[in-house]
């Protein structure tokens, strides 16, 4: 909280620094239970829910965990967390908490939304519509023209450009958009720029739009990271567009997360002969709207441009205390087995096994998240359940 908001006398001062500390504890609350162990996104929502904050989830995790028959439960040490906050306010980013008005709202409707950002720049572009330009890392001088070609005239008619900062179409991209506004988000920590050769990129960035990272403040990049990056880039956007992809290729991945998230999913046509088109052919052919250039986008996205994206957000966690917190229902006996033999390897909607085995949906939701954090279920983007 800025201080010069406030009236300088000496109550208000005093009250501005009692405000920024309780902000500053919840951050750091949000930080410890996303840094538990089998906590992701879909379960830190779920915690938040059912216990009203965070520091009241924490509280129950060692009970919920002992319930699902997990020994020894710990959570993440709150030194852990504290660290993390000094890190990364250190390196000059700010932390972004899911339901806080500065969360990017593009990303509040979404069932596994990242608990926390870190955040680099420009919160200002956070209210703007965007759009995601992402394509291959060896890309062609073609398509790196019309990456740049796009990133600008998108900027132009007030768009920001979102993309991963990876090199090729994504470079070239935050290139085109530099001077109109563009968001990288990051697959390691705010302080970690991968590949090094964008790192002068990434800089202009940091200073003139902004970067963002999930991850925490010295992490470097693991293969694992970049998939869950994605979710990101197409959750901020209106649409995604796609500029030169293989036919396997982790842009499809993210025009895959864009079209389980309600996002218009867009294609650059290639030459059927050139493999790196391969991907955004399939995309075309199977219903994506194909872009020629920069009009193209505009007239598709005309209803939403000059507003922000609306999203409705999960249940706002009820400020109540701990003697006071919903506590979950307790699962019938036999439910985790039933639900277990239901599941495999191929993902399942939830709301189909929940009609499937014919139980409320606050029940599967307790027994569902006792199978997460035993590590027996694991969730996936789009509301899809697999075994662990």
């Amino acid at each position: 909280m800025n201080i010069e908001l406030f009236s300088h006398t000496k109550t208000n001062l005093a009250a501005g620094d009692f405000a920024q500390t309780n902000e500053r504890q919840r951050q750091i609350d949000a930080l410890q239970l996303i840094r538990s162990s089998r906590v992701g996104p879909a379960t830190f929502h779920r915690l938040m829910t059912e216990y009203g904050g965070a520091a009241a989830a924490i509280r129950a995790l060692p009970e919920i965990a002992a319930t699902a028959g997990v020994r020894d439960y710990a959570p993440c040490p709150p030194g852990v967390a504290q660290a993390e906050w000094n890190a990364g306010t250190k390196s000059g980013a700010q932390l972004l908490v899911y339901g806080a008005p500065n969360y990017p709202s593009g990303l509040m409707g979404l069932p596994d939304a990242p608990a926390v950002l870190w955040a680099h720049g420009r919160l200002d572009l956070l209210a703007r519509p965007m759009v995601a330009l992402v394509g291959a890392r060896n890309a062609s001088s073609l398509g790196l023209r019309m990456a740049r070609k796009l990133a600008e005239g998108l900027t132009q008619a007030g768009v920001v450009v979102v993309s991963g900062l990876a090199r090729g179409i994504d470079a070239a991209a935050h290139g085109g958009a530099l001077t109109g506004g563009t968001i990288a988000v990051l697959a390691g920590g705010i302080d970690v720029i991968y590949p090094a050769e964008n790192a002068k990129l990434a800089d202009t960035i940091a200073r003139q739009g902004l970067c963002l990272s999930e991850q925490p403040p010295g992490l470097a990049p693991q293969a694992r990271h970049f998939p869950i990056r994605n979710r990101i880039v197409s959750g901020l956007s209106q649409a995604v567009i796609v500029i030169e992809a293989a036919a396997r290729s982790g842009s499809l991945l993210t025009a895959r997360d864009a079209a389980d998230q309600g996002r218009d999913v867009m294609a650059v046509p290639g030459h059927p002969f050139d493999a790196r088109a391969a991907g955004c052919n399939m995309l075309l052919r199977d219903g994506a709207t194909l872009i020629r250039g920069v009009d193209d986008v505009l007239e598709a996205l005309s209803p939403l441009l000059g507003q922000t994206a609306k999203a409705t957000p999960h249940a706002t966690p009820s400020a109540v205390g701990p003697d006071e917190q919903s506590r979950p229902p307790t699962p019938p006996d036999g439910l985790t087995k039933r639900i277990l033999e239901c599941l495999g390897p191929s993902p399942l909607p939830e709301d189909l096994l929940i009609r499937d085995l014919g139980v409320p949906p606050d029940l599967m939701a307790a027994a569902l998240l006792a199978l997460e954090l035993e590590g027996q279920v694991q969730r996936h983007p789009g509301g899809l359940l697999t075994l662990g």
